[in-house]
C-alpha cells in the first residue's frame, strides 16, 4: 500500500467514525456518566468492535453476512434490541448520566467497555461500509501485513476520535454545563435511541 493510499484510507475511516450516531451518544453519555476514563473505555472498545468487522471483511466474511438475510437480519434486529434497552435506561434515568447503575453511582468501567464494544460490533451496516471501502484498497496476493495496517488504521482512528472527544469533555467546561442538564440530556438521547431502534425495525419489515 502506498502513502497516498493509506492517507486516502485513513481519510475516509475519519469520515465514518466522526459522523454522528448512536456510538457517539453512548461514549457521551458515559462519560458524562463516570467522566473521561469512562468515555475513553467506551471508545477504545468500540475500535475493537470496528476492528472485528474490519477482520471479518478482510476475511471474506462480510460477503457471507450480507448475502445471508437471515443471519443479516438477526444482527440487525439485535442491535435494535440493544438500542432499546440503552433508550430505556436513559429514559428511567435519574439525571448524571443515563448509564449510571441503579443505585445512583455511575456505570463501572466493564459497563463502559461492553457497550462501546457492544454498539459497535451489533452493527452490520459496518460490514457494508468495510466491504465497500477495503475493495478500494485490497489487491490479489496482498500481504498479511498490509490487511493487518488496513485493520489496524480503522481501529485506531475510531478509538482515537472517540477518546478524543472524551477527553475534551472531561478537560473543559463543556461537562460540568452537560452535567447540569443531565436529566434532559438523559430523556432526549433516551427518545433518539428508541426512534433509531424503531427506524432500523422498520427498515427490517
Amino acid at each position: 500500500m502506498t502513502w497516498m493510499s493509506w492517507l486516502s484510507l485513513c481519510a475516509i475511516c475519519l469520515a465514518g467514525a466522526v459522523s454522528p450516531g448512536p456510538s457517539l451518544a453512548v461514549v457521551l453519555r458515559h462519560t458524562l456518566g463516570g467522566g473521561g476514563r469512562h468515555g475513553m473505555m467506551t471508545g477504545v472498545c468500540h475500535a475493537l468492535g470496528v476492528a472485528l468487522w474490519a477482520l471479518v471483511t478482510v476475511a471474506g466474511l462480510s460477503v457471507l453476512i450480507l448475502e445471508s438475510e437471515a443471519l443479516y437480519r438477526v444482527i440487525t434486529l439485535a442491535g435494535a434490541g440493544y438500542l432499546v434497552w440503552l433508550g430505556i435506561k436513559a429514559l428511567r434515568s435519574s439525571g448524571g448520566g443515563a448509564l449510571q447503575a441503579e443505585a445512583g453511582k455511575p456505570a463501572s468501567l466493564v459497563r463502559a467497555g461492553i457497550d462501546g464494544f457492544m454498539i459497535s460490533v451489533l452493527n452490520p451496516k459496518l460490514a457494508v461500509f468495510f466491504l465497500a471501502l477495503f475493495s478500494q484498497f485490497v489487491s490479489p496476493g496482498m500481504s498479511l501485513a498490509g490487511q493487518a495496517l488496513m485493520i489496524g488504521t480503522a481501529a485506531v482512528i475510531d478509538g482515537l476520535w472517540y477518546c478524543l472527544v472524551a477527553l475534551f469533555l472531561s478537560r473543559t467546561g463543556v461537562l460540568a454545563w452537560l452535567a447540569h442538564r443531565s436529566r434532559t440530556i438523559d430523556r432526549t438521547t433516551g427518545v433518539i435511541l428508541l426512534l433509531l431502534a424503531l427506524r432500523v425495525v422498520q427498515l427490517q419489515a
